[in-house]
């Protein structure tokens, strides 16, 4: 992990340093996604069957969620499994139900009144990245702001495991959500399934996080028009600031728990000294020891760095440049920091607020715009899941009033069948 002072560094260093690791965008990667793609319109679900068996080594699978298949999922799990996970799923469920958008009503003046009404997305695809470990959390993360939306089809979709069957903590999670079904499939090949209908419900719009491919193939389908997208979630990424007042092994654990993810995922260290960052380095060594994922944090953080900075000010520049997903700050006054930040998809006020909480258990959704699109994109929400149709009424007297001033706005852009239509209701 690299050590870098920022006040040493040109604006071009600066800039080249900030951005993301190169494989994200390699050229490769797009072009086997859009084979995927291509294949998977051609053949439909022959096509997905083809690349599941080539690539997770199994065909695709469905796995209803009934009775005797939750039974058994939970036969073989401990008590200590269910109970957390069932408290996990209480958070989501009640955060999201919470933060659902209400309808409004509002009279502009007398005859005219305008609304907001919120509808749920009729079919959305849910991806929960398994491969080297299945995130049964991104399940809920996903599932339970789609029901408390009302979606009608909730089609959750995941890779198998290396038996072919699907994790039990997945089967568990899935019937907490009320999920009718589970089907087995991952990678570029299960969002292209999702995006043409292939062997399962089409979805209107494709939700989740997941590697290069799916990321690419998330933004390959989008582009096409096949299907919209929640949001740019690609590989894990997370920044910390600290200072002095940090405990160094705290938020060396933290960055491990997010380089842990993904050889592709990225963390970040700003630090206010270089002491304070050789602390931080020393316990990451440390715990990198016994790490049972080590060899994939270890090259996580290969293209990983740290940065000293001489102040806040040039902390808070930092993180709003980059727009981390993630934004964990051990700092002595945290929250008075926080206020100067403008783009991330999640801040962890102060120790004990630890990103693995918003990963697991704390309530908003863990799927979050990476790779800097936090700039501009919100993490998943209850909203994401919806529309938002705006409705319009006027009374007779409240046209007549606004007709003038509509026919002389149409008649000043050249439009003049515009300008009769509102006459007309005079």
């Amino acid at each position: 992990m690299q050590v870098r002072f920022w006040r040493a560094l040109d604006r071009q260093e600066r800039r080249e340093l900030l951005a993301r690791p190169g494989r994200r965008v390699d050229a490769a990667i797009v072009a086997r996604v859009s084979e995927i793609i291509d294949d998977v319109e051609e053949r439909g679900a022959a096509g997905v069957r083809d690349w599941a068996i080539k690539l997770d080594g199994h065909a695709p699978r469905t796995i209803e969620l009934n009775a005797r298949r939750v039974k058994d999922a939970r036969a073989a799990l401990t008590g200590e499994d269910i109970a957390a996970l069932e408290i996990a799923a209480e958070n989501v469920r009640i955060f999201h139900r919470e933060t659902k958008p209400r309808d409004i009503k509002i009279e502009l003046r007398s005859g005219l009144v305008c609304e907001r009404r919120w509808r749920p997305i009729s079919a959305c695809g849910l991806y929960a990245p398994g491969g080297s470990a299945p995130l049964f959390s991104t399940l809920l993360m996903l599932a339970e702001p789609a029901r408390a939306a009302g979606v009608g089809a909730r089609i959750a979709v995941t890779p198998p495991m290396r038996d072919g069957d699907a994790h039990p903590m997945m089967v568990l999670a899935a019937s907490l959500c009320e999920l009718e079904a589970l089907f087995l499939v991952g990678g570029a090949h299960a969002i292209a399934a999702l995006a043409f209908g292939a062997g399962l419900t089409k979805a209107e719009k494709i939700f989740g996080p997941g590697n290069a491919y799916v990321s690419e193939a998330k933004r390959q389908v989008a582009a096409r028009g096949l299907a919209a997208i929640d949001l740019p979630a690609g590989p894990s990424e997370l920044m910390t600031v600290a200072d002095a007042a940090c405990d160094a092994e705290m938020v060396a654990a933290d960055l491990l728990s997010q380089a842990e993810h993904d050889a592709d995922a990225q963390v970040v260290l700003i630090a206010t000294s270089i002491e304070v960052a050789e602390k931080i380095l020393a316990a990451l060594g440390e715990q990198m020891r016994d790490l049972p994922r080590a060899d994939i944090a270890a090259r996580a953080l290969s293209h990983s760095f740290a940065v000293i900075v001489e102040d806040l000010e040039a902390a808070g520049a930092i993180a709003n440049e980059y727009a981390p997903e993630h934004l964990s700050l051990h700092l002595e006054n945290a929250e008075e920091f926080s206020r100067t930040i403008e783009n991330a998809g999640a801040i962890f006020l102060g120790a004990a607020s630890a990103e693995v909480f918003g990963d697991y258990i704390a309530g908003p959704s863990h799927v979050l715009p990476t790779d800097s699109a936090a700039k501009v994109w919100s993490g998943v929400s209850t909203a994401a899941f919806m529309k938002c149709i705006s409705v319009q009424r006027l009374s007779e007297n409240g046209a007549a009033a606004l007709a003038g001033a509509a026919a002389r706005l149409a008649r000043l852009e050249g439009l003049e069948a515009h300008a009769r239509a509102a006459e007309l209701r005079r």
